[in-house]
């Protein structure tokens, strides 16, 4: 049953993938017989209505939560059965994240803070890793930050920060969960250029998952959830079109 999914450029997918929670009359399902594959290299924005099932397709796929039916690869890798301990060591060594609350190690500086996969991996970056780390400190704008704590940023630096922790062990890919919604409008738009940036200068596979039609306007690729479901799934779009389509769903339902 093992599809190559290299051979056709998808660097996650998921197959009739559904996810309940509770049991029962209880029972709610968050996810409901959902397809889809993430491409590779390319910056795919995952919207829709709160409670469309988006932040748990998410986590399903970064293997932070569980199937309760149907499979889930992360490239030819398929995650859907896999133990807890062998999911943290893919999650460390192939995914990358971006919250929206940055996430940094307070008591880190910037280099600490970027370092961190390889120190949680129990090594030190080769030299050819260094050297991406440093073209990512200066193509970031960090140079001369790298010895201040996380409290000496703003926001957007410390945005900037996550991103080049998320890109330094060069993951398979990328989640960035509203990576925006704690940013000024200016400094989101700057964070999310840079994510652009990177799906198409560096070939990184980035999944976001917003609710904001301007955030995904950034992307070359979105898919839009309602009920757990994906409903549509349109090519680069501007931030009208995604906000009409997006009230055509609120009014469907």
């Amino acid at each position: 049953m093992g599809m190559n999914t290299t051979d056709i450029g998808l660097i996650a997918r998921v197959a009739h993938l559904s996810k309940r929670y509770g049991t029962g009359s209880g029972a709610v399902a968050a996810l409901d017989d959902v397809s889809i594959g993430i491409r590779h290299g390319e910056f795919t924005a995952i919207m829709g209505p709160s409670g469309s099932g988006k932040s748990t397709l998410m986590h399903v796929m970064a293997g932070l939560d569980t199937a309760s039916a149907g499979q889930v690869w992360l490239g030819d890798t398929e995650i859907t059965a896999m133990g807890d301990s062998a999911l943290t060591v893919l999650r460390r060594r192939r995914v990358g994240f971006v919250f929206q609350s940055f996430n940094l190690v307070p008591t880190l500086d910037v280099l600490g803070n970027i370092l961190l996969p390889f120190e949680l991996d129990g090594r030190r970056p080769s030299a050819k890793e260094r050297e991406w780390v440093d073209h990512l400190v200066t193509s970031l704008g960090l140079l001369n930050r790298l010895s201040h704590r996380p409290h000496q940023l703003s926001g957007g630096q410390q945005q900037r920060v996550a991103i080049a922790r998320a890109l330094a062990t060069r993951p398979d890919l990328v989640f960035a969960d509203e990576p925006t919604g704690a940013l000024d409008s200016r400094t989101g738009r700057e964070v999310l250029a840079l994510l652009a940036t990177a799906a198409r200068d560096y070939s990184q596979s980035i999944a976001m998952v917003t609710h904001d039609p301007i955030a995904a306007s950034y992307a070359d690729r979105i898919l839009f959830l309602a009920d757990g479901r994906v409903v549509d799934d349109r090519p680069r779009s501007s931030a009208e079109e995604i906000s009409r389509i997006m009230l055509g769903m609120e009014a469907a339902l």
